[in-house]
């Protein structure tokens, strides 16, 4: 036996199994994967080739003989009633009625919501009246003419769980210090049915970050990749405590029901994971703001109450384009759905974008043949673990940087927390492995935060990620691959005719386009192409009525006359911001007529009215900004927003020059570096 496989069945003795005999029990019945792993443990933990064999032999006939299905809840209560006894698989669930003053046992498949149970069950097995367990059951059949209250004839005479019915955690943290971290994570992806000899260990990590929601509480997690990665697998077959939903839902149904009173789905589940994301756009709107603020403080507020669940959300969907065109023409949160993808705040509550382009799609050699955990029991330890707060880890060794914010903080301790969990449930971690979970952390909270920056506003420009070494104050920055600009400024001269143009609105969002402006024979109009917004088209229509109008002193008069201009805006940010572009257009059409290009790197700032009259910035501080952060070497400003210039950081000063100007004229001479 494998060295791995050894330590796990003598450290985790009947709560290991191996992954590949799953598939061997054919049962054609609808019992979870975590039963039939506990009979598997059960019965063929073991390295003997027959023992293994005896052992599927006899859960077969356990499920064969025992397993009662729905639709035969009648013909087996009439079974026990002719038998007079009766041993049955079933899911058992106990509850308390105070008009009986007594315990009563459902049985989910039997059909039967009052059966007699000892109470020394429910003392010996908690989770009876949590939710309820997969048991082994001795059923009797007998009347009692005295008894008082609701009678019935079932009556529970020995319980077996077949699930875990107890758990102890302090023994599973035990059991994690006979294996080294390396053999612990590949322990934890063989439990998940994979085989970590086929993966990378950062590969191994992201696999892990599904399953943060199920150990830590409130807990917003977004994978967005290709299809085929078994983004969800673990929301259907791994916890019994999880729930995946595949269609649109209400709010009644995920938060609370004011007509019946009960508490939906973040109340009844640890984590609630949407399988395709896209589907909130069916939903109606106040399921997405309700989401908003659950997302934010795990409350919400539904009739005149204020209520509080600690279900963890995930949120998966599919990228239909390579991730290399997503970073070069517009975000990676661009697969959602309309309704959450334009609401920066809503995205600002994820803690944890997983790169699902990272992680490869299944195939059959990925599979593991060795053993993992019973995951029934994995999930009973990842549950227990939710109640244990590890956030305050990080400040054992390490600070954040002066960038991140109080929600980015959040974000990162809430990650690091649900890693050292999973991967250190004692909570004992060395520094060089806290230093490793936290770079993970932090970058994936950078990676939402990269996004909303692209996104165009100016409230998320911070994201030079860093922590510190709190013993040598070294300050570690973390990046991602899909970090800052983009170089959308070409560093290189543009064809006669284009120029990059930028504005910001009334929220701090900004717009970068590019302007490109073709000339053909005609009789002086002005030729827009489709897509543009009103306002941005009226700016542009604005600048060329203006150019109409001064033709003649611009000494432009026989050339616009006999020529048609074509003009195209291309949206290099792709968040649809409309952008003031009237000095844009100026420069590009004097541009296209003197057949000269701008100077390299510039981005023309302002905007003009029918008259001429230059329109300065709101502010100049974003646009160039984004401009710096765009490669960017030089801005055309108007002469108004000097007064401005004074508010502007020096790291952006030190990378681009201001170039003020006057008037349109003025403009359009500097840009062709004629002024």
């Amino acid at each position: 036996m494998p060295e791995l496989d050894a330590k796990a069945t003598a450290a985790f003795g009947g709560k290991v199994v191996r992954k590949d005999l799953v598939g061997k029990v054919k049962v054609g019945s609808n019992i979870p994967v975590f039963v039939l792993e506990y009979l598997l443990g059960k019965y063929c933990a073991t390295s003997d080739a027959a023992a293994i064999e005896a052992g599927l032999k006899m859960v077969n006939r356990t499920i064969a003989e025992n397993f009662v299905r729905p639709d035969e809840a009648n013909a087996a209560q009439s079974k026990v009633k002719e038998k007079g006894r009766q041993t049955l698989i079933d899911k058992v669930k106990v509850r308390y009625l105070s008009e009986d003053d007594k315990y009563w046992a459902e049985l989910v498949n039997f059909g039967h919501r009052f059966v007699h149970i000892p109470e020394r069950y429910i003392r010996e097995f908690d989770r009876l009246l949590l939710g309820g367990v997969w048991a082994q059951v001795d059923l009797v059949h007998k009347f009692e003419e005295e008894a008082k209250g609701k009678r019935s004839p079932f009556w529970i005479e020995e319980l077996r769980p077949i699930q875990i019915a107890t758990f102890d955690l302090a023994e599973y943290r035990e059991g994690r210090k006979q294996f080294t971290t390396v053999e612990w994570i590949d322990l934890l992806i063989r439990s998940i049915g994979l085989e970590p000899s086929a993966f990378t260990p950062r590969v191994k990590l992201l696999f892990l970050l599904r399953l943060l929601p199920l150990c830590e509480t409130n807990y917003n997690l977004v994978e967005l990749g290709p299809r085929g990665t078994g983004k969800s697998y673990a929301y259907q077959e791994l916890s019994p405590y999880v729930i995946l939903l595949t269609g649109p839902t209400t709010v009644a149904n995920l938060f609370y029901n004011i007509s019946t009173g009960k508490m939906g789905l973040v109340g009844l589940w640890d984590a609630v994971a949407f399988d395709e994301v896209a589907d909130l756009q069916k939903m109606p709107k106040e399921v997405v703001t309700t989401l908003k603020t659950y997302c934010e403080s795990g409350t919400f507020a539904r009739g005149k109450e204020a209520l509080i669940a600690r279900a963890s959300t995930a949120f998966f969907g599919n990228t239909n384009q390579p991730v290399e065109v997503m970073v070069r023409s517009s975000h990676l949160f661009l697969p959602l759905p309309d309704v959450i993808r334009e609401d920066l705040a809503f995205l600002d509550r994820i803690h944890f974008y997983i790169p699902g382009w990272e992680i490869p799609k299944m195939r059959n050699e990925f599979f593991t043949g060795h053993y993992g955990f019973v995951v029934d029991y994995l999930a009973e330890a990842l549950r227990q673990l939710r109640v244990h707060n590890f956030t305050e880890v990080i400040d054992r060794h390490f600070s954040l940087g002066a960038h991140l914010n109080a929600r980015d903080v959040k974000a990162v301790r809430k990650t690091v927390s649900g890693l050292v969990k999973l991967i250190h449930p004692s909570g004992e971690v060395s520094k060089d492995e806290l230093a490793e979970l936290l770079e993970l952390a932090v970058e994936g909270r950078r990676r939402v935060k990269e996004q909303l920056k692209k996104m165009g506003s100016f409230e998320y420009h911070q994201t030079s990620f860093s922590f510190i070494d709190q013993d040598s104050r070294q300050e570690r920055f973390v990046g991602v691959a899909e970090e800052g600009g983009r170089n959308l400024i070409s560093p290189d001269p543009l064809a006669p005719g284009s120029v990059y143009t930028a504005s910001v609105d009334d929220q701090g969002k900004v717009a970068l386009y590019r302007l490109e402006v073709g000339c053909a024979p005609g009789t002086g109009k002005l030729k827009v192409a489709g897509g543009l917004s009103g306002s941005m088209k009226e700016s542009i229509q604005r600048a060329f009525a203006y150019l109409q109008s001064h033709k003649v002193n611009l000494g432009l008069a026989h050339a616009v006359d006999g020529i048609d201009f074509h003009v195209e805006a291309i949206d290099l940010m792709a968040n649809a911001i409309p952008c003031d572009a009237g000095v844009g257009l100026v420069v590009a059409i004097y541009s296209a007529l003197k057949k000269q290009a701008v100077l390299p790197g510039l981005v023309v700032l302002g905007d003009l009215s029918i008259q001429g009259n230059l329109k300065p910035l709101r502010s100049l501080i974003e646009p160039l900004r984004v401009g710096m952060e765009n490669a960017a070497k030089r801005a055309l400003i108007p002469i108004e927003n000097k007064r401005h210039f004074l508010e502007v950081p020096a790291d952006i000063l030190e990378k681009v020059d201001p170039v003020f100007y006057g008037d349109p004229l003025a403009a359009a001479m500097k840009a062709l570096g004629l002024g």
